[in-house]
């Protein structure tokens, strides 16, 4: 049955956000289902938040780091094969601005970290998604509208 005949299907709506500083990543090291994993700071989308403004919230609560987003790097969809869950991405890159080290990070986030790109890529087997090398390497490849590509009415 489909969803044109009365079944409700919705992805899980989510933001992540890519802050390169000094050539290294910023990356979140976190616990799901008992295994760590490599994730940019990224997380759902809430209930009347703007999408941008779920970018910068996530980014902070994640990582202790306030950001100025700079750019709209894409929209990506994946499903994850263990749960069947379809994820909607909206990928944004980000200025670092300030840290707060004594921000506590939320809940499941073991730190956050610097990577460069060379070693993120290596650890490929740790990714929290494919999606977290997918955006990654667009970044580094150049991709990048203007956050206009992304309106809230």
């Amino acid at each position: 049955m489909s969803y044109r005949e009365g079944r409700f299907w919705q992805p899980d709506v989510t933001v992540a956000t890519v802050v390169l500083r000094e050539g290294r990543l910023l990356m979140v090291e976190e616990e799901v289902g008992g295994r760590r994993v490599l994730n940019q700071p990224a997380g759902h989308l809430e209930p009347d938040e703007a999408i941008v403004a779920a970018a910068v919230r996530e980014t902070l609560e994640e990582t202790g780091w306030t950001v100025r987003l700079t750019g709209f790097v894409g929209a990506y969809q994946w499903q994850a094969p263990e749960t069947g869950r379809s994820y909607l991405r909206l990928a944004f890159t980000a200025e670092a601005l300030s840290h707060d080290p004594m921000r506590p990070l939320d809940a499941g986030i073991v730190r956050a970290l610097w990577l460069p790109p060379s070693e993120l890529e290596a650890r490929a087997a740790e990714h929290r998604s494919p999606l977290v090398w997918r955006v990654a390497r667009d970044v580094l490849q150049g991709r990048c509208l203007p956050l206009e590509a992304v309106a809230a009415l």
